[in-house]
Parts: C-alpha cells; sequence; structure tokens
C-alpha cells in the first residue's frame, strides 16, 4: 500500500479496509490478521495498526473476540450502511470539487449524463 503524505497513515488504513469490506474483498466474520502481522505487513508502525483496529471498532465495523482476535462485523447492515456513507462522501467529494470549478448541479447532471 502507497500513502499519501498528506493524510494520516491510519486514516488512509481504515479507508483501506472499509473499501475492502463493502467490496467483498473482506467478508463479515472474517479474522482480521493480528495488529503486529499487519503492520509489518503495511511496514507502519504497530501502534498505528492499534489505533486503526481501536477506531473501527468505536464505529462497530471490527469487533475483538479477547484471546481470539479481531473480526469484520457479522451485521449486514452495518456492512450496507458503510456501503451508503462510503458513496455519499465519494459524491459529495465530486460535488465539491465541481464547483469549485465552475459547474453548478445542473452543469454536473448533464456532463455525467454526457459521459456515462
Amino acid at each position: 500500500m502507497e500513502f499519501n503524505n498528506n493524510i494520516p497513515i491510519y486514516l488512509q488504513v481504515i479507508e483501506k479496509i472499509k473499501q475492502d469490506i463493502v467490496t467483498g474483498r473482506l467478508k463479515a466474520g472474517d479474522k482480521m490478521l493480528s495488529s503486529r502481522e499487519y503492520s509489518t505487513m503495511l511496514g507502519i508502525n504497530f501502534n498505528t495498526v492499534a489505533r486503526v483496529y481501536k477506531e473501527m471498532e468505536m464505529e462497530e465495523i471490527l469487533f475483538t473476540k479477547r484471546g481470539l482476535g479481531t473480526f469484520i462485523t457479522e451485521s449486514p447492515e452495518r456492512i450496507k450502511s458503510l456501503r451508503y456513507e462510503m458513496a455519499q462522501k465519494q459524491i459529495d467529494d465530486f460535488i465539491r470539487g465541481m464547483e469549485q470549478i465552475g459547474f453548478t448541479r445542473e452543469d454536473m447532471i448533464k456532463f455525467i449524463a454526457e459521459n456515462k
């Protein structure tokens, strides 16, 4: 994974895991690598991965079973809402970017329709 120096690494890792969940690369109930294994795989600090897992547990995307490890939520509703949240962010970013270059909402709709 290549990291963007302008965004904290832990946020980039969270985003990657979320993408892997909503695209099905990671499935509901799958066991995550340990923090140490994942940090080694990514070449980042162990504490960064521990923070990622903690943040994602607070968002109810991951959960930990003491002594067994960290797992992806088993809730299809949570995964569906995560997918929706990510789509909404993409749309918001697109709209904001298009507005910055002078497009109106009507211009955006026309542009999208013409570029299917």
